[in-house]
Formats: C-alpha cells, sequence, structure tokens
C-alpha cells in the first residue's frame, strides 16, 4: 500500500505522480481490452481509459471516513444516469475501470495492477473462444399468415422436416388485424436448407412476408 491512511496522510508528489501513472496505465490498458472484437465509440474508450485517473483523484482528494464514502457512492452513482443505455459490456468495463480507480487511489498499486492483468486476460481469452454464443443453427423466423389460416399446426409438417426445435414467442395482428404475425424462435437441422425450408413455408401462407434471421441481441443490454 502506498498511502499508509487515507484519512492521514502526508501524500509526496512522487506518490501522486507514480498512483496518477500507474491509474492511467491501467485504464489504457481496460479501454484496449474493452476494443478487442467489440464495436466502440472513440469518445466511450477515451472516457473509459481516464475514468481510473479521475476517481483515483477524486479518491486522494478527499478527507475523512464519511467524505470517502460520499465520493465513492457519487461516482458509482454515475452509471445510473448515461444518456445512452449501455449493453452489459459497456456497464461491466465501466464497473472495472472504476474499481481500479478506487484501489489506485487509496494506494493499493500492486493490487490495483494484478486485478487489472487478471481480468483483462479473462476478457481476452472470454471474447476469442466460443463460451457464451449462441447456436449457429438458431434462428427468429416471422411468418405473416391471413386471418383466415389457423395457424395451430398448419406448418408442423415443415418445422418437423427442416428444424429441431421450434418455439412460438409471439402472435401480433398487423395490417389493420387482416394479417397475423406469427413469431418463432427455431434451431434448423442444416443451415443449408434454409431457401427450401422458406419456399415450403410460403406454399402454406399464400406468399406472405417470411424473415428468417439470426437471433436478437437485445439481452445483451442492461
Amino acid at each position: 500500500m502506498i498511502f499508509e491512511s487515507i484519512t492521514n496522510t502526508t501524500m509526496t508528489l512522487e506518490t501522486i505522480m507514480i498512483s496518477s501513472i500507474v491509474s492511467l496505465i491501467l485504464g489504457i490498458a481496460i479501454a484496449w481490452t474493452y476494443m478487442y472484437k467489440n464495436t466502440y465509440t472513440k469518445n466511450f474508450v477515451v472516457t473509459l481509459a481516464l475514468l481510473p485517473v479521475m476517481i483515483h483523484v477524486v479518491i486522494m482528494m478527499v478527507n475523512g471516513n464519511l467524505g470517502t464514502s460520499v465520493a465513492v457512492l457519487g461516482t458509482f452513482s454515475l452509471i445510473r444516469f448515461r444518456s445512452v443505455a449501455g449493453t452489459a459490456k459497456d456497464i461491466g468495463s465501466i464497473f472495472f475501470a472504476m474499481v481500479i480507480g478506487l484501489a489506485t487511489g487509496i494506494g493499493y498499486l500492486t493490487f490495483a495492477v494484478f486485478i487489472t492483468i487478471l481480468i483483462c486476460i479473462m476478457m481476452l481469452a472470454l471474447n476469442s473462444s466460443s463460451f457464451g454464443e449462441q447456436h449457429s443453427h438458431q434462428r427468429d423466423l416471422k411468418i405473416t399468415i391471413p386471418e383466415s389460416l389457423n395457424y395451430e399446426g398448419v406448418f408442423d409438417d415443415v418445422f418437423m422436416k427442416y428444424t429441431d426445435e421450434i418455439i412460438l414467442t409471439k402472435i401480433k395482428t398487423t395490417n389493420m388485424g387482416s394479417l397475423f404475425e406469427l413469431q418463432y424462435r427455431i434451431r434448423l437441422k442444416d443451415t443449408q436448407e434454409v431457401k427450401q425450408f422458406i419456399d415450403d413455408l410460403r406454399v402454406r401462407n399464400g406468399n406472405l412476408a417470411i424473415v428468417c434471421s439470426l437471433p436478437s441481441t437485445e439481452v445483451g443490454s442492461l
């Protein structure tokens, strides 16, 4: 620990510079790890890189346990008021940067370096692996049918031929109630037979709109 006490210590220019530089380096490492195999904006990445050193400064500037508690509460509450809803990875990276800033601000530089290396390695390894990926044969299927067609069982033989699993997730009316839109989550037996699968469905639904797409990723948001 570089500081003897967060509440009663004489911080020299040397210790402040060392801890600030370490915070900045660790923040850049976190930002670089976040960018690996991920879509991002420059503004978010720059903020992520600077977040540990900013929190580090906040922690060093407060005096007394009460002040430290208020500072910690205030910095963590920043996440709640982000203007754009973030994904799970965005929120996790922000918490990661804030934890490192808190650690360096209190003076646990070695601990902060160790945690940064450990978590960055795990993030890189997990992002490079197939861990958590959805099944490659899963699809979201939307079928439009006329209101006169009874959808119960009308596609069963087609589904049995081309899919291993089928779940009807939503039914809604469209076009002033003259059409139904059926939404399914399916798992295909063979992704090379998608065209034939759709052609067979078109025969049953009167050649109305059919959409077969990759599964929605909305569950990745917080």
